[in-house]
């Protein structure tokens, strides 16, 4: 069923990262220089180890689900169906490996721990192909703290996006656990601004923007965040950042929304794909 080979694979992201993040994080390691910053990437690695082996939480922190679902292009399975067994099967690996309880019921006054980690975030998108594709990021709160939208001028166009991210980067110092993994959303409204640099976080951690501007863009950002020293840990060092992917949506002529979310080291993710006759 749809909801075991969810759970199936929530087990295994919670303890062990992508590989093409890890891939980044050595990277990392092998060119820094900051005696201090490259002390923290050795125990990030080490942690990364001692996750997989034994079985155990990369971070304290297991995250909230989030859930992005690209339908099919004629899915015919009710999204009732499909958000029922996205929960259970969330709920499944909640119970079994070993995920902090991280979620609560009201945010402002009551804050009872719902006891599940559910409900999960889940957004929906019409896609092309013939498999519905099911992605999750466990997303932590230390770092998803220090996410924001800034609504800049149109007029301000690359550099005025540029600006923003750096602006959003520096005061978020060392509070998100860096290096990280920076997904950017610009166009649309606030909201779906935010939306799509989530989606943006979802892409392999080495795959860039299909639009060579928007790619270039990628690699502007991802020098000048480096550039700012605030390095693994906050220690300093050239290492701030490992990734970052833009995702970009039509908007008004009188706006350029600019969302940045923010994963720490720990960018766990889940991806599975289905076709309709495995749930009908």
């Amino acid at each position: 069923m749809l909801r075991d080979r969810i759970e199936k694979e929530l087990m295994k992201a919670v303890r062990i990262l992508p590989p093409d993040c890890e891939a980044l994080i050595r990277k990392a390691y092998e060119r820094e220089e900051n005696v201090y910053a490259r002390k923290v990437l050795s125990h990030i690695i080490e942690n990364i180890r001692i996750a997989g082996e034994g079985r155990l939480p990369l971070c304290q922190d297991c995250g909230m689900f989030y859930c992005y679902v690209t339908l099919a292009e004629n899915c015919r399975i009710p999204l009732s169906v499909l958000e029922n067994e996205i929960n259970l099967g969330c709920a499944g690996a909640a119970q079994k490996a070993f995920y902090r309880r991280s979620v609560v019921d009201d945010p402002v006054y009551d804050r009872n721990n719902t006891g599940t980690n559910l409900p999960v975030i889940i957004n929906w998108e019409r896609g092309r192909g013939d498999e519905t594709e099911i992605a999750f990021l466990l997303k932590g709160f230390g770092s998803e703290n220090c996410s924001s939208v800034r609504m800049i001028r149109p007029t301000d166009g690359e550099d005025g996006v540029v600006s923003a991210v750096l602006d959003m980067v520096r005061a978020a110092g060392g509070k998100p656990c860096p290096p990280m993994f920076l997904g950017v959303g610009v166009g649309g409204t606030m909201d779906k601004a935010a939306i799509l640099s989530k989606k943006a976080l979802i892409r392999k951690a080495d795959e860039h923007n299909k639009d060579e501007r928007y790619m270039r863009l990628e690699e502007r950002l991802l020098s000048e965040v480096n550039g700012l020293g605030i390095g693994a840990g906050g220690l300093g060092g050239n290492n701030t950042c490992l990734s970052v992917a833009i995702e970009t949506y039509p908007t008004h002529i009188a706006g350029l929304p600019v969302a940045l979310s923010v994963n720490c080291w720990v960018d766990r993710k889940a991806f599975i794909s289905i076709r309709d006759e495995e749930v009908l």
